[in-house]
């Protein structure tokens, strides 16, 4: 009798899968950038995009099961070295305008915690309150590189807490109508109100709609311990576009209900989620009960964020970094094992971020949809490289014998695999591309500009900098 028992079945491998994709920050992030037009979008991303991403993450997971490091490893055993240097730079890299904004979530939960409502941040001069972001992330730099883990483990639970209010939300919200009468803000059953105009304003938001499922990748290493991963798997992840379409379309409906998709808050991103807790618990008699529980359980997941994306991506780039690429004092470590030349460079990085952009931006609600834009910018160039390595994999002579012993395999047609790979990344790149133009904001203006130089000049320099080390390291490792 074999000993090798496979632990996961298609069911649990697509609510890992969704755990990580999804969040309910997605929802209310994309509903005020379309209204109720994001149904329509849905659709489009979740079939003609996040469908293909996830399965051939499957792919190169079951063909790369001895590698574990991840995207970077994939791109090393396609490309070699260097490239997968700069895949792993690229990881790291972009994490840094995500750290500049964890902060910010903090403040704004706890303002809802403390004072039920998100007005004490909105009333501070964006460059005093920046001041204050980057004192609590240097307290939580500082926190990490001491090698405190206890806040990474309650805020995972919170994390999760906070996920499946996410769920809870949805469910009574849609129900609302008919359980408590309540009334609609926006007309749902007109079909014009969920047809989207696909101009110039549609196209630079679906990059936050691309940075809300992205990150399947991760799921990755997972592939080898299915069931018939070869049946299993697709399985597995049309089980996964299934839960996220339903809590994307469920969740943006719930939204319509709540919020008027013709007159949407020019705060809900930062505030939304508050929102939508406070007037459900309106609607169910129970105050601010919802609202407060889900403000703390979001504080404490956003202080295990910061810890965890301050301290993974750069253990991910030195752990798999080759040492002709990486200078030997960036992976220093101290006593407790944090790389601590990397936290600093972090946090020169980070506090960049966070305070330049404080100078030219008005008010701090514009700042913080500018970070979460940027965010939507940034993010998704870590998608770029899944789809490199597929087309590498698929495309290249050289490189399809590696798929012959894979136990799962997304499209058995070279060509058309690799036109699907290519399908995803020149989607991904147009989508960040046409992300950098400012929105909310009238165009022209002087801070439309500064908004746009940020935009374009951030990711070339953070991703820039990744050539700048190899030729440190040529001159410093002996």
């Amino acid at each position: 009798m074999s000993t090798n028992v496979k632990k996961l079945n298609w069911r649990t491998l697509a609510m890992m899968g969704f755990t990580i994709v999804w969040g309910f920050g997605n929802v209310v992030n994309n509903y005020a950038n379309q209204g109720l037009t994001v149904v329509v979008s849905w659709i489009l991303i979740l079939s003609l995009y996040f469908l293909p991403y996830a399965l051939m993450v499957g792919e190169m997971g079951s063909v790369f099961d001895h590698k574990a490091g991840g995207v970077s490893s994939w791109i090393d055993s396609t490309y070699g070295p260097m490239i997968a240097y700069l895949a792993g730079w690229t990881y790291w890299v972009v994490h840094i305008p995500y750290l500049a904004q964890k902060p910010q979530n903090v403040l704004v939960a706890l303002s809802w915690v403390f004072f039920q409502n998100g007005d004490m941040i909105k009333s501070f001069d964006p460059l005093l309150l920046q001041s204050i972001v980057l004192v609590i992330f240097l307290v939580f730099l500082w926190l990490s590189s001491k090698g405190i883990n206890s806040l990474k483990k309650v805020g995972s639970l919170a994390g999760t807490s906070m996920f499946f209010m996410g769920i809870l939300y949805i469910l009574l919200t849609v129900a609302a109508p008919s359980l408590v009468g309540a009334r609609s803000a926006t007309t749902v059953w007109n079909i014009h109100t969920f047809l989207p105009k696909f101009d110039f304003k549609y196209f630079t938001t679906i990059s936050m709609l691309i940075f809300a499922v992205g990150g399947s990748e991760k799921i990755s290493p997972y592939v080898n311990d299915l069931e018939h991963p070869e049946k299993n798997f697709s399985k597995g992840m049309i089980a996964l576009a299934a839960m996220v379409g339903m809590s994307a379309l469920l969740g943006s409906f719930a939204m319509g209900i709540m919020f008027n998709s013709t007159n949407i808050p020019p705060d809900l991103k930062m505030n939304g989620q508050y929102y939508a807790f406070k007037l459900l618990g309106e609607y169910y008699g129970v105050g601010n009960a919802l609202m407060i529980l889900y403000a703390v359980a979001n504080a404490l997941g956003q202080v295990a964020a910061i810890m965890f994306s301050i301290d993974a991506p750069l253990k991910i780039l030195i752990g798999n970094g080759d040492t002709n690429y990486i200078p030997k004092s960036f992976t220093k470590v101290n006593k407790f094992g944090a790389p601590i030349n990397g936290y600093k460079l972090t946090g020169i990085l980070v506090g960049i971020l966070i305070i330049i952009p404080a100078i030219g931006i008005g008010n701090m609600n514009s700042l913080y949809n500018w970070l979460l834009d940027l965010n939507s910018i940034v993010m998704p160039l870590r998608y770029l490289w899944v789809f490199v390595a597929y087309i590498g994999l698929r495309g290249f002579m050289k490189n399809r014998k590696l798929t012959e012993n894979a136990t799962y395999k997304f499209i058995k047609n070279d060509k058309i695999a690799t036109l699907v790979g290519i399908w995803c990344f020149v989607f991904t790149a147009f989508a960040c591309s046409m992300g950098v133009f400012p929105k909310g904001i009238q165009m022209f203006t002087t801070e439309w500009f500064f908004q746009l130089a940020l935009n374009i000049l951030t990711p070339i320099v953070l991703v820039g900098l990744g050539f700048i080390f190899p030729k440190i390291a040529r001159k410093t490792n002996k």
